[in-house]
């Protein structure tokens, strides 16, 4: 039987309970694609569920990773083509069956968007679920328009980068928070209009740059920040509860009139690959590749894999986290 190097998690634990194994390699079946793992990104999900913060769908051991990019090995029962670039993303990826911490995973079709696209593995594999997530977030979620203004609650958060990128293409006009005044340049590096650091509340600052409040809020924080990003909406504008980087999902004594500002709209996203068109992947990733949009990653080896739990675990890194199965 054919192995591959796999990261599994046999339990909860620290960063070095992650531990780089020769596992036997998952065998293709009917509807279900077996991907070639090239990169994949890292996620606040796989800390969730590092730190036994996961639902009761886990079990263990268990590969890790919600996301993964590279070529399709084989698809049978599908109209998949072998030898082609994908990525897959979440539907259960290193929850309820092996994810992509591994040199091969085997996923549902379902969860397999084709890319083409020139654009190198290691930005590639840090794209699926940040693109989708923060697409979803801004259409799904919010209705985003040109010409709106839009605040990013956890602003240097990879998703949140993501989402001032694609939001300044459709022409809104960006408010992104941070809690370090250092990551400023950052953000407006990517095209930010306005940087606002957070202290805690940040409705006020809000309002002095858009006195009358943002058409919409993207929340990546949680629960902690949720009423003071919805105080910073206006009337008919739409607050976006997606991302948990507090830890921090559940809101205590939830009284709504009390809670939600009169007018304001409050909605969520929690999305899979169906969210994110194969057209939009392919257009974002050659975009990249053409040097039209900066896409900070920071690369990391398979063994190094500790490190990198380690690093998104404080916050050290502002840029998407990857991990190469190979070396380029």
């Amino acid at each position: 039987m054919p192995h591959m190097r796999a990261i599994v998690l046999d339990a909860p634990g620290p960063p070095d309970a992650l531990r780089l194994r020769d596992i036997p390699r998952p065998a293709p079946r009917p509807g279900w694609v077996l991907l070639r793992v090239e990169a994949f990104g890292l996620n606040r999900s796989e800390l969730h569920t590092r730190l036994g913060l996961a639902g009761p769908d886990l079990t263990f051991p268990r590969v890790l990773g919600i996301e993964a990019a590279g070529r399709i090995e084989a698809a049978p029962g599908t109209d998949l083509p072998e030898g082609s670039k994908a990525v897959a993303m979440v539907g259960g990826m290193g929850r309820s069956f092996d994810g992509g911490y591994a040199e091969y995973t085997l996923v549902p079709a379902a969860c397999v968007v084709p890319v083409t696209t020139d654009l190198d593995w290691a930005r590639l594999g840090a794209l699926p679920e940040v693109l989708q997530t923060a697409w979803g977030s801004l259409t799904v979620g919010i209705g985003l328009s040109g010409g709106d203004t839009l605040l990013i609650r956890g602003g240097t958060s990879s998703v949140g980068m993501m989402a001032a990128i694609l939001a300044r293409r459709m022409g809104a006009t960006v408010l992104s928070t941070t809690r370090r005044p250092d990551r400023a340049e950052a953000l407006h590096a990517i095209g930010v209009d306005h940087v606002v650091v957070d202290d805690g509340e940040v409705v006020d600052a809000v309002r002095r740059l858009v006195p009358a409040g943002v058409d919409g809020a993207l929340e990546l924080v949680g629960a902690p920040t949720l009423r003071d990003t919805l105080r910073a909406c206006r009337p008919g504008g739409t607050t976006c509860f997606t991302g948990m980087l507090s830890n921090r999902w559940i809101v205590e004594q939830f009284y709504p009139i009390d809670f939600i500002p009169t007018g304001v709209r409050l909605t969520a996203y929690g999305g899979s690959a169906g969210n994110l068109p194969s057209t939009v992947l392919s257009d974002i990733a050659s975009a990249i590749h053409r040097g039209e949009i900066d896409w900070p990653v920071e690369v990391y080896a398979m063994e190094d894999i500790a490190r990198a739990h380690d690093d998104m675990e404080h916050n050290r890194v502002a840029a998407k986290q990857v991990v190469l199965t190979r070396a380029e």
